[in-house]
């Protein structure tokens, strides 16, 4: 079931209940805040230790800190951290009662689905990957200026979450940092690349890797498209 109709679904029944809680799992935290929505109240989400009736602990900064929230609204929201909490043990008594469905509001429908292929090595798996971000300033420069360099090299082809957003570059080509992989072969053998070529572009003259890697297309438009 889609979002949309499974929020409605949620406040069709919200008003036999006190509080709404799910798990802080993708499709919850794709569900629970349109029914907060719909319900004009404020979720509180990742919830680590319950307090009170609506007062609640939340992990804050990465975890460096915790949070304690209290809500006001006449209904809660909450997203839970599944791992905070022991398990319940069985024998429960609670009551299953069946409901009606409510109507779909035919918000969004399946389309279809489909695998992208490429020749280029996986993005997850790939030794060597070339990645630009919003700097690139538009999808052309990344033919231009990014994908030379990731043939030469056999490499993955890669962009930033921003550039992604921006509608530079495809959503299977968002790289997580490099710390999430195999942070030293993928940044030395993007450092020597990049150094390789800038040096050959200025003749011979050593450039610092560091700087090269955030150049925009505005340095790469004055050098040229990388002849490899």
């Amino acid at each position: 079931m889609f979002a949309e109709p499974l929020a409605q679904f949620i406040v069709a029944l919200a008003s036999d209940y006190d509080g709404i809680v799910a798990p802080s799992t993708a499709s919850a935290k794709n569900v629970a805040p349109r029914a907060a929505a719909l319900l004009d109240v404020m979720q509180v989400s990742d919830v680590t230790k319950v307090l009170g009736p609506k007062t609640f602990e939340r992990p804050i900064y990465a975890g460096n800190a915790i949070q304690t929230v209290e809500s006001t609204d006449p209904k809660i929201v909450v997203t839970v951290r599944t791992a905070s909490f022991g398990a319940t043990g069985q024998g429960g008594q609670a009551t299953i009662e069946p409901v009606a469905a409510t109507a779909d509001s035919g918000l969004s429908s399946f389309v279809g689905e489909a695998l992208a292929k490429s020749d280029r090595p996986e993005l997850t798996s790939a030794r060597i990957i070339i990645s630009g971000g919003r700097a690139m300033q538009k999808a052309e420069n990344f033919k231009t200026y990014i994908e030379p360099v990731a043939d030469k090299l056999g490499a993955a082809m890669g962009a930033s979450r921003a550039a992604v957003d921006a509608g530079y570059a495809p959503n299977d080509w968002q790289a997580k940092p490099a710390r999430s992989w195999r942070r030293s072969s993928i940044s030395r053998s993007a450092s020597r690349a990049r150094s390789s070529i800038f040096q050959r572009r200025q003749g011979g003259r050593r450039q610092n890797p560091r700087r090269c890697s955030i150049a925009g297309p505005a340095v790469a438009q004055r050098l040229g498209p990388p002849s490899l």
